[in-house]
Parts: structure tokens; C-alpha cells; sequence
């Protein structure tokens, strides 16, 4: 039975061979971005998966630089949370930790503000892709030098394949399609 979530992830994301390297298989959400029904569904869906992974409620949903931004935001509404947004460095303007990182295609460094979390919040990390980990690593890092803990980790798509999830152990995460 295929599921709302399914049917706009069929229709709306497409593969970009050999980008932004090659050998590297980009999944491009732009077309599902530009559908209002499969924004909405796969937003609704992340907000879902979210309640699952953390039951306790989330106060703060953390989005990853740059399309993890255009899906938190959304959940963040949908589970009456704040939003925080973990950016590439150099892009926030207040004190900031940071973490330098192996991305599958390269090496970044992800930056938060020292001060964007309340003692004790509970977080939901929110992006698009779980891939090899190391980004997720990374953001779940920042949140615990702030003092907080992630409470979870929902992604829209999990390459499997690349096994990102055995660098996020300790980590409950969730995905709405894994793509082996």
C-alpha cells in the first residue's frame, strides 16, 4: 500500500547523477518543495515521526543548513516548538560553538549560538537526508556543547546503503523512506 508520504516522494524527488561530484547520487527535493499537497504531506509526516521519536514533547526543532532549514521550520509550527538553525560557518552573527566534519563528497563546519537552547530543552534534529552520518554527528554534537541533549533525529530520506546510522548510535532516529 503505498502512503501519502510514499506517493510525493515518488512523484516530487528526483535523482541528480554524479552532483555535486561524481559518483555521488544528489536527491533533489526542489520539485517536492515546489508542491504545496507534497510539502504539506511530507511536513505533517516529519511531525508525526517526530511525536514518535520523542514522546515526551519537543521544545526546540533544530534544522540543518540548508534544506534541513525549509523542513524544520514547517515541523516546528506543527509540534508547537521553537526553531533553532544549525548554519555553515560563518553565517551567525552571536557567540557560537562549532564542529568541523567528513561530509561523503568533502569536509564542512556546522556552527549554533552558544545561547539557543534553555537548559533542559528537548530537541528534534530535522534534515533531509541522513546519509553518511557525519552531519548529524555534527549537529548532535553542537546541541550537547549548548547543554542539551537530542531528543531525536527525523529525516525525510535514509540512504541505507551508506550506513550513516552507525555514527549516531546513541541517537533515536527515524526516517519516512529508507533508499537502500
Amino acid at each position: 500500500m503505498t502512503t501519502p508520504v510514499d506517493a510525493a516522494l515518488d512523484r516530487w524527488v528526483r535523482d541528480i547523477p554524479d552532483w555535486p561530484k561524481a559518483g555521488v547520487v544528489f536527491k533533489d527535493i526542489t520539485p517536492l518543495l515546489a508542491d504545496p499537497e507534497g510539502l504539506a504531506t511530507v511536513v505533517t509526516g516529519l511531525a508525526d515521526l517526530g511525536r514518535r521519536l520523542a514522546p515526551d514533547g519537543v521544545d526546540v526543532v533544530v534544522g540543518i543548513e540548508a534544506r534541513g532549514f525549509i523542513l524544520a521550520a514547517p515541523v516546528a509550527l506543527a509540534l508547537g516548538a521553537g526553531f533553532v538553525p544549525v548554519r555553515k560557518e560563518g553565517k551567525l552573527p552571536a557567540d557560537t560553538h562549532e564542529v568541523s566534519y567528513e561530509l561523503e563528497y568533502g569536509k564542512a563546519t556546522l556552527q549554533v549560538h552558544r545561547d539557543a537552547f534553555a537548559p533542559g530543552a528537548r530537541v528534534l534534529v530535522v534534515d533531509d537526508v541522513l546519509a553518511t552520518g557525519g552531519t548529524v554527528e555534527a549537529t548532535a554534537e553542537l546541541v550537547s556543547r549548548c547543554g542539551v541533549q537530542v531528543a531525536g533525529v527525523a529525516v525525510l530520506m535514509e540512504l541505507g546503503f551508506l550506513d550513516g546510522r552507525v555514527k549516531v548510535p546513541g541517537l533515536n532516529v527515524g526516517s519516512l523512506r529508507l533508499v537502500d
